[in-house]
């Protein structure tokens, strides 16, 4: 099975919300490949009339690097199509197994198209904000290796972003929580980020450059996941609160 048949099944799985087999071990594709996958995975919901609206970071958790036994952070694309407004409904049955997970959003104002560092993340970031990544394996059990989860898009399914505000470098050790129903069910530190959420953006810029990809002004990236993810069902409420930056919410049905 090649890499376009393979981007093909995960492709359907989403758009069906029916969960496939792990593949990776079977057909035997590399983390190149993977990415490779991910990519015409992406060019099929482009070809529907979907577009490119940002990126988001997995494994920004040092522990869960160790894990999952890699030493690099994981990247996906998020598309018009993910994109929820705050305070929305939304209907669990198009996923399959759907967790949410609390995150930091950031606003690119300048195209990203080298590496950059810290110092100069205030010249191509002008926001940031609350926000709740909706993750959702393509996979049965919700388990699968490295390659698999990379080709499936890193798990992207969903995401909203709360009121955006003025870009503060000082984020490293911000309260951050995620409520169902109004009751804390996890709660952490951005500092769990890659110890200062910012850096998501620099290891973004690391990874991209590599990749040839540009991030572009008006996009979005999710910085990656400050506490464990939390399975969906429906009838909640599901928000997260973080420290300075305020809250953001969605409801399921």
């Amino acid at each position: 099975m090649n890499n376009e048949e393979i981007a093909e099944i995960l492709d359907q799985a989403a758009k069906n919300a029916t969960a496939t087999q792990q593949l990776a071990e079977k057909h035997e594709f590399t983390l190149e490949d993977a990415y490779d996958i991910q990519r015409l995975s992406i060019d099929k919901r482009l070809a529907r009339g979907e577009e490119i609206t940002g990126f988001k970071l997995g494994f920004t958790s040092r522990a869960k690097m160790e894990q999952m036994g890699v030493h690099d952070l994981i990247w996906g694309i998020l598309t018009n199509e993910m994109e929820l407004q705050p305070q929305e409904e939304v209907n669990l049955d198009r996923w399959i197994h759907p967790r949410a997970e609390p995150e930091i959003a950031f606003r690119i104002s300048k195209d990203i198209e080298e590496s950059i560092g810290l110092k100069d993340i205030h010249k191509y970031v002008d926001a940031m904000a609350p926000a709740l990544e909706i993750i959702d394996s393509r996979y049965e059990n919700f388990k699968f290796s490295l390659e698999d989860v990379v080709a499936d898009n890193c798990s992207s399914t969903g995401y909203v972003i709360g009121d955006w505000i003025d870009l503060n470098t000082e984020i490293s050790d911000l309260n951050i929580d995620l409520r169902t129903n109004n009751e804390v069910i996890q709660e952490g530190k951005t500092s769990a980020i890659l110890n200062n959420p910012l850096q998501s953006l620099v290891e973004l810029s690391r990874l991209a450059s590599k990749a040839g990809i540009k991030v572009k002004k008006g996009q979005v990236v999710l910085a990656g996941a400050a506490t464990a993810a939390s399975y969906l069902e429906k009838n909640q409420h599901i928000e997260t609160q973080v420290e300075k930056l305020g809250k953001v919410s969605f409801k399921t049905k």
